[in-house]
């Protein structure tokens, strides 16, 4: 049975409602899921590392610059946002 958008956001919602217990797998499969039916992440992304998808257990986070950099502890990858 196919699922409809509201559905597929509220699976995704609720996927991200406790992202420290899933696996990069997991991550993975619902980023994919959502690109699918072209819903965007927002600040949902900056829940988990782009590079190896593992969620951001206790990442190591500096703020310089108006820049928030959050290191990820699993490959080690560093993400840079702007601060607003």
């Amino acid at each position: 049975m196919k699922k409809t958008k509201k559905e597929i956001i509220k699976d995704i919602d609720d996927f991200f409602r406790n992202i420290k217990t899933k696996t990069p797998k997991e991550v993975k499969k619902i980023k994919k899921l959502a690109m699918k039916y072209k819903i965007p992440l927002k600040e949902k992304r900056k829940l988990f590392c782009k590079k190896c998808y593992s969620p951001f257990i206790s990442p190591k986070i500096r703020i310089k610059k108006g820049l928030k950099i959050v290191e990820c502890k699993s490959c080690g990858y560093v993400s840079r946002w702007k601060i607003k």
